[in-house]
């Protein structure tokens, strides 16, 4: 099975993007690493070839998938038949946002 050409517009430390990197690794598919925050000129092509400004967005083949997360990937590239499912566990959360997306919990009260 030949792998896909996948360019990945990618954030360096967000949860969704770590997500879409885990896929990767899982799979073994080399895909070139676009960092959107520390190249200007990364972010600004993954806009005009996305049409949006959300990350992170990933191009298999020639086809943008917008704003995705490591889960979606994964489906997609099962249900197009581009990789064969693995029973490998991925090493790290692959549908999980940045820590400061994740929903904070209630504070706590003390009632006396």
């Amino acid at each position: 099975m030949q792998k896909p050409k996948i360019i990945a517009y990618l954030k360096p430390t967000c949860g969704w993007s770590q997500g879409v990197r885990a896929v990767m690794r899982k799979y073994e598919l080399p895909f070139e690493d676009r960092d959107i925050i520390n190249d200007p000129n990364q972010r600004q092509e993954m806009i005009e070839k996305s049409g949006q400004m959300l990350s992170p967005c990933v191009e298999v083949n020639g086809k943008m998938l917008a704003d995705i997360s490591g889960e979606e990937v994964e489906a997609y590239l099962l249900a197009n038949n581009l990789i064969e499912r693995n029973e490998r566990v991925p090493d790290a959360p692959i549908n999980q946002p940045c820590a400061h997306e994740m929903p904070q919990g209630a504070p706590l009260s003390f009632k006396r």
